[in-house]
């Protein structure tokens, strides 16, 4: 073909041709005539790191390579036949976009005019329309490859209840849409640790491979939110970081990063890693991105998924709770033969599921409340949801006998141990072998007394008055108390290491007055118990008497409140309990205010006001163990004008020990 014809068939072979692997061997058959060349060589730079080489030669025999970059080296000029003696190069691109090159050699020493440099520059020109095509078609075909990926990430993690799992099919997934050797998913928590969560592509059986990072200021790169490249970790990245010491473990040379963000936080970090260097490059990051998208999406659904589990798990046991909670109670009416665990309120409640809780287990509990709050009643509910509750229950009240009557009591005496002990007698300990001992108001115990009962709770064992010899025993101690324990030990009247063997499980019981939808009911269980004492039952209770119930303080809680019926039972006479049958103590809504006392005289020096208010903050903080919303309950104060206070005064030291 003459050289004036060749451009024109150029041109209409680039606007004609699909692809470049069409172009070059045509345009190879169009130039032979008018350039002597033994090889046309059409090179397209593919992506930023990679080119595709075309070599053709005169018969149209084609040859198609791909190269890296970065394996030629830094550099490099493009790959040229080692035997030619001639050539002629020329740039493919517009302006200053460069898209590849297009070449002829010859083996041959001077086989090329200059004529031959201005024609192959015309077919460069229009060459580079058919790169520019070719370019776009390789692009499109990626994008739709890594739209075919991201449907098939979506099928592999639909229906995973756990992303680790299938972690090894979301990578096989996305292989084809960005080729890695390994992806690995990190987590990071508050305590500036950093673990990998899941990893697939390299064999992870060493346990350290799994534990916990702490973070230097070099892994703090992993907790942004900005992506990144590592073209080759060994050049780019400190070898005593984190995440050199991430790459060491498993071989990566390069590297691409981007944050998996759940919510409004972030979970960690993905990590698309290969072994040999300049794998990625930053037109990678998009799709990258879109990974991580749904990995933080199939997160978020695991995280609802395991709190759906969480409740579910919470709602069954609160379930089982309160069925044994009901069950306990009917066996403990069955067994007494009367209603003994009466309630309803939220705050009985929780104290009869702890109650529940903690049957099963042996563990010593303490029960702490005001007098008169149903501690006994608690620790007999216990030792029925007990496996213990086929043996005996034995109480005691320690506060109700002498020093030396509540030792015997409790231990025991054989014959002749002191004046008036003409038998030998078992104690209440031994009593209760193979059930539960109750010791009721245990801080009035003596120091003598709590000493021997230590070693009971610790050994098992102990020894009557007057013996030398031990005795084991199986007990399992129920203890409670209306007093401040930790106040008594810092006054030395309690041991401290007793109260810790005693409050390993601790129970508050709240007062009545904190319980006012438990008042009527516990009113009719008293009504129904002692109706059938007297000789005529009441009634029932009139509503203002009612009312009254539910307006008085019940300083002596329960115990008062089961007073007040009985002796309103015996005045009523068969009628309605109403107001005038209540006791006196009972404030009634309607009575007028009482007159006002005479003051007393105030001191001839006059009183020091601070000083008065300080010692009640004091012994309200004293009172309330140091809890500061107690403590303003108690002094009818605020938060904020209690702290005021204890700045006031420099009572912030003054905590209980």
């Amino acid at each position: 073909m003459e050289s004036s014809a060749v451009l024109p068939a150029v041109a209409r072979l680039v606007a004609e041709s699909a692809a470049l692997g069409d172009v070059v061997p045509h345009l190879a058959a169009l130039l032979r005539d008018a350039v002597p060349f033994e090889r046309l060589h059409v090179l397209r730079l593919d992506r930023a790191d990679s080119l595709v080489l075309y070599v053709a030669r005169p018969s149209g025999e084609l040859e198609v390579t791909g190269h890296r970059i970065a394996d030629a080296g830094p550099g490099a000029a493009p790959p040229l036949a080692a035997d030619a003696r001639s050539r002629i190069i020329c740039a493919v691109g517009r302006g200053s976009s460069v898209h590849g090159a297009l070449w002829v050699t010859s083996t041959a020493a001077d086989a090329f005019t200059a004529a031959h440099e201005v024609l192959m520059d015309g077919v460069a020109d229009l060459l580079s329309m058919a790169l520019q095509y070719d370019a776009l078609r390789s692009t499109e075909a990626i994008r739709r490859e890594r739209i075919d990926t991201l449907d098939s990430l979506l099928h592999a993690m639909a229906g995973a209840l756990d992303i680790r799992h299938i972690f090894a099919e979301v990578s096989e997934a996305i292989r084809g849409g960005l080729p890695h050797d390994i992806l690995a998913l990190t987590s990071w928590s508050e305590d500036r640790s950093v673990r990998v969560y899941a990893m697939t592509g390299v064999p992870a059986d060493d346990p350290d491979f799994w534990a916990p990072m702490m973070l230097t200021d070099d892994g703090r790169a992993l907790l942004h939110r900005d992506p990144y490249v590592i073209r080759d970790a060994q050049i780019e990245i400190d070898p005593q970081s984190v995440r050199a010491r991430i790459f060491g473990r498993v071989g990566a040379r390069s590297a691409l990063r981007v944050p998996v963000a759940v919510g409004t936080g972030l979970f960690g970090s993905l990590f698309f890693l290969a072994r040999d260097p300049e794998r990625f490059s930053d037109a990678d990051l998009d799709y990258a991105r879109r990974v991580a998208d749904l990995l933080a999406l199939a997160l978020s659904h695991q995280r609802l998924a395991e709190a759906a589990r969480r409740d579910a798990a919470a709602r069954e046991t609160a379930a089982q709770l309160e069925a044994q909670v009901a069950t306990l109670t009917r066996e403990l009416e069955a067994r007494t033969g009367r209603r003994r665990v009466v309630g309803h309120s939220q705050q009985w409640k929780d104290v009869l599921a702890q109650a529940a809780r903690v049957a099963q287990t042996e563990t010593t509990v303490l029960l702490t409340g005001e007098s008169g709050t149903g501690k006994e009643v608690v620790a007999r509910f216990i030792h029925q949801g007990s496996r213990r509750k086929q043996g005996p229950f034995v109480a005691i009240n320690c506060a109700a006998l002498p020093d030396q009557l509540l030792e015997s009591e409790l231990f025991g005496h054989e014959r002749g141990a002191f004046t008036g002990a003409v038998a030998a007698k078992p104690g209440r300990i031994e009593q209760a072998n193979g059930g539960v001992l109750f010791l009721d108001e245990i801080g009035e115990m003596a120091p003598t007394v709590q000493a021997k009962l230590l070693r009971v709770l610790e050994e098992r064992e102990f020894m009557r008055l007057g013996s030398t010899r031990s005795t084991r025993v199986d007990i399992r101690v129920v203890a409670a108390t209306n007093r401040d324990l930790h106040a008594a030990m810092e006054r030395g009247e309690f041991r401290e290491d007793l109260y810790y063997r005693l409050s390993v499980f601790e129970i508050a019981l709240p007062p009545l007055r904190d319980r006012l939808d438990d008042i009527l009911e516990l009113a009719d269980a008293f009504l129904d118990e002692i109706g059938g004492t007297v000789g005529k039952p009441p009634a029932g209770i009139a509503p203002e008497a009612q009312d009254q119930l539910l307006t008085y303080s019940w300083p002596g809680n329960v115990r008062e409140l089961r007073n007040a019926i009985e002796r309103a039972v015996i005045l009523a006479d068969g009628g309605y309990i109403r107001t005038e049958h209540l006791p006196v103590a009972v404030p009634r809504a309607s009575s007028a205010p009482p007159a006002e006392a005479a003051p007393a005289p105030l001191p001839p020096g006059g009183v020091n006001l601070e000083e008065i208010e300080r010692s009640l903050v004091v012994k309200a903080l004293a009172q309330a163990r140091f809890n500061k919303t107690r403590a303003a309950k108690l002094l009818g104060l605020t938060r904020a004008q209690l702290y005021s206070r204890i700045e006031k005064y420099g009572l912030s030291e003054t905590k209980p020990s």
